[in-house]
């Protein structure tokens, strides 16, 4: 569908090529997660070398993961326009898919340094969630990832949102909601609340990283239903009636939910994978604490197997103190006890 793009996507070019304000937010919200995930390593002594490495790595998975979704499950408005699959600057990418891509980068690069997969997803879940919260404003920008018709009077008189945004949000002469919006704030809200998460002791490894989980996958799932683009399939009736059940305290409220093309299906993708993920993640939490998985703390020190390999032959661990950054105490080595030997003789 056309629509009419009051703001310039293009910020600005050089020649023959053209720097979309898409691109630019995306980077940035790259580079503000990473920033927040390296001041949290340093409590760790954990070099930030290990997670600037990580990004570089880490975003063009998620790119090409979100990208690979979002295609797959609209192969059909793209298998006689191949070459359109790469023309990303257009928008059509999927916030799960580009998790997906990261995680399984994740994976592989931190087992390659050596460290516990969960320790260190825990220190990026609110670098994750800030990066989403900031990278929301790039659907602004396109025009994109609205939800349904409203009334103007709802966005300024109710919302009291500027006009920038009301105005952006004037598709064709309809108002939209700012689905952009509300899952930017509702981000906003979850780095705070793991914010505080982490500083309290009773949370155990891998616990923050599924929190984070938990709380932008019920968001998603409310706001996903608002939105006319979402990804669809065709599900079972009872599947179907089951999910609208769920999200009927929004109908309550007043809220409708956005288009969903019939030719897609009748669940939304997102909102299906939405619950899965929040009872995986509650499971995961549960079964660890029960059968007594859940020994390590967040705040315990973090080890990476790889060190001794690298500079001495005793491990070297590395974790907060008292809220500050610790110093790290070298580790005797052959030689040093031999020059102490020499030198008592």
């Amino acid at each position: 569908m056309d629509t009419l793009l009051l703001l310039n996507p293009i910020a600005f070019s050089f020649g023959a090529l053209k720097v979309h304000w898409y691109g630019l937010i995306l980077g940035t919200a790259a580079l503000v997660g990473l920033l927040l995930v390296i001041r949290e390593g340093k409590r760790y002594n954990i070099p930030q070398e290990v997670f600037m490495d990580m990004v570089l790595l880490g975003v063009p998975s998620a790119i090409i993961g979100a990208r690979i979704y979002y295609v797959a499950f609209r192969w059909d408005d793209y298998k006689d326009n191949f070459w359109d699959v790469f023309k990303i600057w257009n928008g059509g990418i999927a916030i799960y898919g580009a998790l997906i891509g990261a995680i399984i980068c994740a994976v592989i690069f931190f087992r390659r340094k050596g460290y516990n997969f969960w320790r260190m997803a825990d220190i990026c879940a609110p670098g994750l969630i800030v990066g989403q919260m900031i990278g929301r404003w790039g659907n602004f920008v396109n025009q994109e990832a609205y939800g349904g018709p409203v009334e103007e009077s709802f966005l300024r008189d109710k919302l009291h949102l500027p006009d920038f945004i009301v105005n952006q949000m004037n598709v064709e002469g309809v108002f939209h909601h700012p689905a952009f919006l509300y899952e930017s704030m509702w981000s906003l809200v979850g780095l705070v609340i793991l914010l505080v998460l982490r500083r309290q002791k009773f949370l155990r490894a891998g616990e923050l990283f599924m929190s984070y989980f938990i709380w932008y996958s019920i968001g998603r799932f409310f706001i996903e239903a608002l939105r006319t683009d979402s990804l669809g399939f065709q599900a079972p009736q009872w599947v179907a009636s089951m999910v609208n059940g769920l999200w009927s305290p929004m109908t309550a409220m007043g809220f409708e939910q956005g288009y969903l093309d019939p030719a897609y299906g009748n669940v939304r993708i997102s909102q299906l994978l939405a619950i899965g993920i929040i009872i995986v993640a509650v499971v995961f939490i549960v079964v660890r604490r029960l059968t007594g998985k859940a020994d390590v703390r967040y705040s315990d020190p973090i080890v990476s197997s790889k060190v001794p390999s690298e500079s001495s032959e005793d491990m070297v661990q590395t974790g907060p103190v008292a809220g500050k950054e610790d110093k790290v105490t070298p580790v005797s080595t052959n030689e040093d006890l031999k020059q102490a030997e020499e030198k008592k003789e």
